[in-house]
C-alpha cells in the first residue's frame, strides 16, 4: 500500500491527472474531517479544504515519504485552520450586500427534516456538552475512510498513544449523556 502510495504521489508531481484524482479520493475525507473538527463558516471551511489541496500542488515534489501524506495533509489543514480562525477576528468592511446578508435557502422539505433529525439531534446536542478536545477527536475519527493515528495525531497535535485512551473517555462520557437523557425522557 506504500508502494502504491508512492507511486501515485511521484506520478501526481509530474502532472499525473488520474495520480491526482486518486489522492483526492483518498485523502479527500481525512483533509474535510480536520477542517469540520474547527467548526469554521461553510465558505471558510470551504476555502480551506481548497488551500490544502493547493498547498500539495506547490510542495508535491518536495514529498520524500508519500506514506505520511495523510499525516501532511492533516497538518497542513490545521495549520489553514488556525490561520482563518486568527483572521475571523478581525473585521473586513464592504459594501457587498450579498456578503452582508446570507443567501436565502430554501427550506428543506419534512421529509429530510423527519429522518435526518430524528436520527441525530440528541447524538449531536450531547456531542455538543463535551470537552471542546473531545468533539475535534471524535469528529476527525468519523472522516471516512478512517483516519490512521497517525494522521489523527498529525491533524490534532496529539501523542499518538494518547488517541485511543482519549477517544475511549469521550465516548463514555457520550453515553452516559445520552443515557441521561434517555432516563430524562422516560420520567
Amino acid at each position: 500500500m506504500d508502494d502504491e502510495l508512492g507511486g501515485l504521489v511521484r506520478a501526481a508531481a509530474v502532472g499525473d491527472e488520474a495520480a491526482w484524482d486518486k489522492l483526492v479520493e483518498r485523502f479527500s475525507g481525512l483533509v474535510w474531517a480536520v477542517v469540520r473538527a474547527y467548526g469554521l463558516a461553510e465558505a471558510d471551511a470551504a476555502d480551506v479544504f481548497q488551500l490544502t489541496w493547493l498547498r500539495l500542488v506547490e510542495h508535491l515534489h518536495q514529498i520524500r515519504h508519500p506514506e505520511h501524506l495523510g499525516a501532511w495533509l492533516a497538518t497542513t489543514a490545521r495549520r489553514e485552520c488556525h490561520q482563518v480562525t486568527r483572521a475571523r477576528g478581525r473585521a473586513f468592511p464592504t459594501d457587498d450586500v450579498a456578503t452582508l446578508e446570507p443567501p436565502d435557502k430554501s427550506p428543506p422539505t419534512p421529509e429530510q427534516l423527519w429522518l435526518g433529525w430524528e436520527r441525530n439531534v440528541e447524538l449531536f446536542r450531547a456531542l455538543r456538552e463535551l470537552t471542546r478536545r473531545c468533539q475535534r477527536l471524535l469528529r476527525v475519527l468519523m472522516a471516512s475512510p478512517p483516519p490512521s493515528y497517525r494522521e489523527v495525531a498529525a491533524a490534532l497535535d496529539l501523542p499518538i498513544g494518547s488517541i485511543g485512551p482519549t477517544r475511549q473517555r469521550c465516548i463514555d462520557q457520550l453515553r452516559r449523556l445520552l443515557k441521561e437523557r434517555g432516563e430524562e425522557g422516560e420520567g
